[in-house]
């Protein structure tokens, strides 16, 4: 039985849009990023190099739980970010970015992989992928304070290194769909296109 599907994606790709109408649409939970009670996120962006360690580990501490709880469990969990973006994505950016030292950043991806040994990928992955103009866009209509300071470069880091860890994805099956061409709100074409994709990709994991 397929219990893990996993939406990646950069910050305002969608994914948690699409991970509420994907589970109501197939009768599966939400585990969703704990943005709301995550107590670094703000602070986070006020001051990225005092508080990126921080926040990586709780985001990182945070998913591991939620991957535990999947695999032990008996229920489908639609997982809102996956924890490889974690280690590949955000972690590498801050250090790249000379916002966290590379004795944090060690610790971190050596913690990182002492975690995946204990846990297996997710049976599918779907990758939001969405451009600079798409990111800006919902990020400006969800209007959250601590994001208002987010700079495009930032977002292009980001971007960048996502291309690159899709394309070298061998976790697992993997859909890609792009996020400038849907619009889960306003287009129910558009969702039962995404719907119908993510059908025919767990179809066979489900008779399997």
């Amino acid at each position: 039985m397929i219990k893990h599907v996993a939406v990646a994606g950069n910050i305002g790709a969608g994914k948690t849009t699409l991970c509420t109408q994907l589970a109501k649409s197939f009768g599966w939970e939400v585990h969703y990023e704990s943005t709301k009670d995550n107590p670094y996120l703000s602070d986070f962006y006020e001051d990225m190099q005092r508080w990126s360690f921080n926040l990586q580990i709780y985001f990182l501490n945070s998913r591991y739980k939620q991957i535990l709880e999947i695999q032990s469990g008996d229920k489908t969990i639609i997982q809102d970010r996956s924890i490889y973006e974690d280690a590949h994505i955000f972690a590498p950016n801050l250090h790249d970015m000379g916002l966290m030292s590379t004795r944090d950043f060690e610790n971190y991806i050596d913690l990182f992989n002492t975690m995946c040994s204990q846990i297996n990928p997710p049976d599918l992955m779907i990758y939001l992928k969405a451009s600079i103009p798409t990111l800006v866009d919902h990020i400006q209509q969800r209007g959250r304070d601590y994001e208002g300071s987010m700079s495009l470069d930032y977002l292009k880091r980001l971007n960048a290194r996502y291309e690159e860890w899709i394309d070298g994805y061998k976790e697992g099956r993997l859909l890609v769909i792009n996020a400038d061409e849907v619009d889960f709100h306003n287009n129910p074409e558009s969702l039962s296109n995404v719907i119908n994709q993510v059908q025919a990709e767990t179809h066979g994991l489900f008779e399997g």
